[in-house]
């Protein structure tokens, strides 16, 4: 075998391999940071900086994946906020449904209670299901819901909301009273600023917002983020 065979050989074994390793989206998706080159993620369920204490199913890497729809918007957003010196943060989008049978698993085990003072000091594990912060289906499944919020486009420090993100109870609850005049106007501001874009919230998380008129809106995906 003279030099040349064997350079083009191995130039296609490696085009080869390259297009067996390359990971494709279902239609409709994208990585958000194809479309947001700056967007600051932190993929929570990917670490064991989260309410089950562990890394959970289906998260591979820290990259946020989005319907394509859910990314633009995004991008105006943090286009619009940039010009006050602040950014987005997002901590969780597109979430497989592996993830959430991970959730239903960890809500069962009433003894895996590690970060129960971090995350939920108030509730009892065993009535996480009746109150609404564990189902057996998640919005996030379906692409189009966000959880994030908003930094101080200097420091990367988050804007205080009253309560951390993920944390269950009434605390974080959109519009719990108890908290300090300065957070009510930071949790303004994140929920003004996301429905301007067509983003509606859920009432007992601030962090938590779906795009109106999803694309995918019946639809609860399982392909792994990686």
């Amino acid at each position: 075998m003279n030099y040349k065979t064997l350079t083009y050989l191995l130039f296609v074994i490696t085009v080869s391999f390259g297009f067996l390793q390359k990971k494709t989206l279902p239609d409709g998706f994208v990585y958000a940071d194809t479309i947001i080159e700056d967007l600051d993620v932190e993929l929570r369920y990917y670490s064991s900086n989260n309410f089950v204490g562990d890394t959970i199913d289906g998260y591979n890497i820290n990259r946020l994946i989005v319907t394509k729809g859910t990314a633009e918007q995004l991008k105006l957003i943090q286009d619009e906020l940039q010009q006050q010196n602040l950014c987005l943060k997002v901590y969780d989008g597109y979430r497989p449904q592996r993830a959430v049978n991970h959730f239903i698993r960890w809500a069962k085990d009433l003894n895996d209670t590690i970060n129960k003072q971090q995350f939920y000091p108030n509730v009892n594990k065993r009535n996480l299901f009746k109150a609404g912060y564990i189902a057996s289906r998640s919005g996030h499944s379906r692409g189009s819901t966000v959880d994030l919020t908003i930094v101080c486009g200097e420091t990367g420090e988050p804007l205080d909301m009253g309560s951390p993100f993920d944390f269950f109870g009434q605390e974080s609850w959109v519009d719990y009273e108890n908290i300090e005049e300065h957070q009510k106007k930071n949790r303004h501001l994140l929920k003004s600023i996301m429905l301007k874009y067509n983003f509606r919230n859920y009432p007992k998380e601030w962090w938590h917002f779906t795009l109106r008129w999803e694309p995918f809106a019946n639809t609860y995906f399982d392909f792994e983020i990686e």
